[in-house]
């Protein structure tokens, strides 16, 4: 093989023993889940926002971030539940580039990824403890999971992952909500089978062990957009998609019919400032047909402390490295006009 085995890394029961949960962070966990679980499940009618930085760099301004979104939380609770985003690892389009945390704890020092499995449990832990927020990520590498099982309330299956059978196995494993991602093609057929995978049981290969999933009902969809043939970004958030998704739905048969609707990649054309406008059409739509706003249950917004997006060794604090963000100003007004115009 054409690769060099460095060390072997500790399974995950190692190192959350090393970095455990205390009894009362597995509380606030439990509690957020179902919180949670109830909105998927239409038994909540409140919003979720899925909301934070394309990938977490630095701890500080994550956390710091993080902490203004707790603030504003308590003002809109009635409304918005906010589950932030907290995105480890990065897919790369080329494979090139910044991969997150779980590879770089350090972005400007070289892979490290015993550093990275500690660094990125250390980060979600804190979040718990300092701001109560359990978080989101995306199960890049199914394998890995297992590391931040006791700490997410909230996965994502990329558009580059959701057509892999690993993923959709190992979703149909977890007892969190689990996004699938419409492929970057923008096939929803694609999406959709990927959802009623990971909604069933099944017998795989899982970290060496053969496992027996028992499917989970909380698999949604989420429509990001897509790129057509001329390599061209196009839309799928609008009120013909929406409902188009909810007749699909219709005829699935799958339990909990949900969406998530990310408002920056494809959908906005990576034009970050887009996604104030995209977040307020999303919710017109709902307010225009009872069977959009069934299956809505919030948004995906990349947002951090800065707008846009910098070369990584520019060095501003809290601005993105990876894809442009919408900055913390415009992120607040953004979550305070959407409960005003969120009718439950």
């Amino acid at each position: 093989m054409n690769m060099e085995f460095k060390r072997k890394l500790p399974i995950p029961m190692d190192i959350k023993a090393q970095y455990p949960v205390t009894p009362e962070l597995e509380k606030i966990k439990a509690q957020r889940d179902e919180e949670i679980k109830a909105i998927f499940e239409g038994k909540d009618k409140r919003f979720v926002l899925i909301i934070g930085p394309c990938s977490a760099d630095k701890d500080d301004s994550v956390i710091d971030y993080i902490s203004r979104l707790r603030t504003v939380q308590e003002e809109v609770a009635d409304k918005i539940l906010i589950i932030p985003r907290i995105y480890t690892n990065k897919p790369r389009t080329t494979g090139d580039g910044y991969k997150g945390m779980l590879h770089q704890p350090d972005p400007n020092k070289e892979s490290d990824m015993l550093k990275g499995v500690v660094a990125i449990r250390n980060l979600h832990i804190r979040a718990i403890k300092e701001t109560g927020f359990t978080c989101a990520d995306e199960m890049l590498y199914p394998e890995n999971y297992r590391y931040l099982s006791d700490i997410l309330s909230y996965v994502a299956i990329g558009a580059r992952s959701v057509e892999n059978q690993k993923h959709r196995l190992t979703a149909s494993g977890l007892d969190i909500p689990v996004g699938m991602k419409n492929p970057t093609a923008g096939d929803i057929s694609v999406m959709m089978n990927s959802i009623t995978a990971a909604q069933h049981s099944h017998t795989f290969i899982y970290r060496g062990w053969e496992v027996e999933s028992h499917g989970n009902p909380l698999a949604h969809a989420i429509l990001r957009g897509y790129v057509n043939k001329h390599g061209q970004s196009m839309p799928n958030y609008h009120y013909e998609d929406l409902i188009h998704l909810a007749e699909i739905y219709e005829k699935s048969g799958l339990a909990n019919p949900a969406v998530i609707v990310d408002t920056n990649h494809a959908n906005s054309g990576k034009q970050w400032m887009e996604q104030p406008r995209i977040a307020k059409e999303v919710l017109h739509s709902c307010r225009h047909s009872d069977d959009v706003k069934k299956i809505v249950k919030g948004l995906m917004i990349e947002s951090y402390i800065e707008d846009g997006a910098q070369k990584q060794e520019d060095g501003i604090y809290g601005k993105s490295i990876t894809d442009p963000c919408l900055g913390w100003e415009k992120t607040r007004k953004l979550i305070y006009d959407l409960a005003d115009s969120l009718t439950l």
